[in-house]
C-alpha cells in the first residue's frame, strides 16, 4: 500500500487489556483505546456482527462500504480503494481472464513468464499455447487428492505415449507450506505454478475452487472447456481426451451401445444366484480381482460382481 492515503484502526474485541496489548504489539497500524463502551459503540454504528471485519471509510469519516475482509481476501492490495466500482473491475478482469482465451495472461505474473516442472525448470509460459491444458487443484495433505493424483498420473502418461496428443497439466497446489509442496510435486510427471505466487491464489477465485481435488481443462484455443475435469479423467481417463463435449457424448453412445450388446442378466457357473447387467462407476470383479469400470454383472443377493468378459454361463 506504499503511496496511498490510507490507515487501519483496530478495534479490539479481546476479552481484557492485557490480551489487547499481546495482540496489537503484532499490528503495523493503529488502534482506539481498549475501552469495551467505545467498542460497543462502534460495532452499533458501523452494523458490526462477526469478527473479524473489516469496514471502509471514506475521507469525510462517514460513507461506509460493505465488510472488505472476502475482497481482501481474494485480491489483497489490489483491491483498493476498496469501493463498489473496484470491486467490478476486478471482477470483470477475472472473468476476461477466464474467457479471454490468453495463456499467458492466466498463467504468468509480474515478470514471471514461466511455470516449473517437478525437477525445477523453468518452462515458457509461451511453450504451452495451442495445447490442451489441465489446470489441476490438489493437495497432499488430501486423501482425495492422492487417490485422484494416481488416476490422473495414468492418463498423463498414456496421453503422453500417444503420439499427436498435445497435453500438459499444470498443479496449482493448495498445499500448506512450501516443503509440502515440494513432496507433492516430486511425485508429478506435470508442471506446477510456483508455490510462493499469488497467481495460485487467483486461479482458485477465478475458477471458483470450492473443494479439491479439481481439474480445469483449458483448450488449445486458450478459454476453458470444462471446470468438470475431474469427473471426465475419473470416468474415462485417457480416452476423454481433448475432453470436449463432442467426445464425452461419443464415449457415451459407446458405452450405450456396448451395454446394448450385454444381455440383461445371466448365470454364472462360479456364482450361485443370478447376475444382472449394472452399470457402476467403479467396482473390483470378484473373479480376476482386477478394477473394472461401466458394466458389470452384479448379485442382487450378495456383494458380487463380474467383468461381463469374466462370465462363464451355465446351460
Amino acid at each position: 500500500m506504499e503511496g496511498k492515503e490510507f490507515e487501519i484502526i483496530f478495534v479490539s474485541f479481546d476479552c481484557d487489556e492485557e490480551k489487547f496489548n499481546e495482540h496489537f504489539k503484532c499490528m503495523p497500524w493503529l488502534t482506539v483505546p481498549f475501552d469495551a463502551n467505545l467498542h460497543k459503540r462502534l460495532s452499533d454504528l458501523y452494523h458490526v456482527d462477526r469478527i473479524p471485519s473489516l469496514i471502509s471509510l471514506s475521507s469525510d469519516g462517514i460513507s461506509v462500504e460493505e465488510d472488505l475482509v472476502g475482497l481482501i481476501e481474494d485480491y489483497g492490495a489490489e483491491a483498493f480503494p476498496f469501493t463498489k466500482k473496484r470491486r467490478e473491475e476486478l471482477k470483470a478482469a477475472d472473468e476476461a481472464k477466464r474467457k479471454g482465451g490468453k495463456l499467458e495472461e492466466l498463467l504468468a505474473y509480474q515478470g514471471r513468464n514461466y511455470v516449473m516442472s517437478s525437477d525445477g525448470r523453468e518452462i515458457s509460459v509461451s511453450k504451452l499455447i495451442g495445447k490442451t491444458i489441465g489446470l489441476y487443484f490438489g493437495a497432499h495433505w488430501s486423501p482425495p487428492c492422492r487417490a485422484f493424483t494416481s488416476r490422473l498420473i495414468e492418463a498423463y502418461n498414456e496421453l503422453m505415449a500417444s503420439s499427436g496428443q498435445d497435453f500438459e497439466i499444470i498443479l496449482v497446489s493448495t498445499d500448506r507450506d512450501l516443503k509440502e509442496f515440494e513432496f507433492n510435486i516430486s511425485s508429478m510427471p506435470w508442471l506446477a505454478i510456483p508455490y510462493q505466487d499469488k497467481t495460485r491464489q487467483d486461479l482458485c477465485r477465478i475458477f471458483d475452487i470450492k473443494v479439491i481435488p479439481a481439474l480445469v481443462l483449458i483448450g488449445p484455443d486458450g478459454k476453458a472447456i470444462s471446470t468438470n475435469g475431474k469427473a471426465m479423467i475419473s470416468l474415462y481417463g485417457a480416452k476423454a481426451f481433448p475432453f470436449t463435449e463432442f467426445r464425452i457424448k461419443e464415449l457415451e453412445a459407446a458405452l450405450r451401445k456396448e451395454g446394448e450388446a450385454l444381455p440383461p442378466q445371466v448365470k454364472d457357473i462360479k456364482h450361485d444366484h443370478l447376475l444382472k447387467l449394472d452399470m457402476a462407476k467403479a467396482y473390483v470383479c470378484d473373479y480376476c480381482k482386477k478394477q473394472g469400470r461401466f458394466w458389470a454383472f452384479s448379485c442382487g443377493v450378495c456383494d458380487y460382481d463380474l467383468h461381463p468378459t469374466c462370465v462363464e454361463k451355465s446351460f
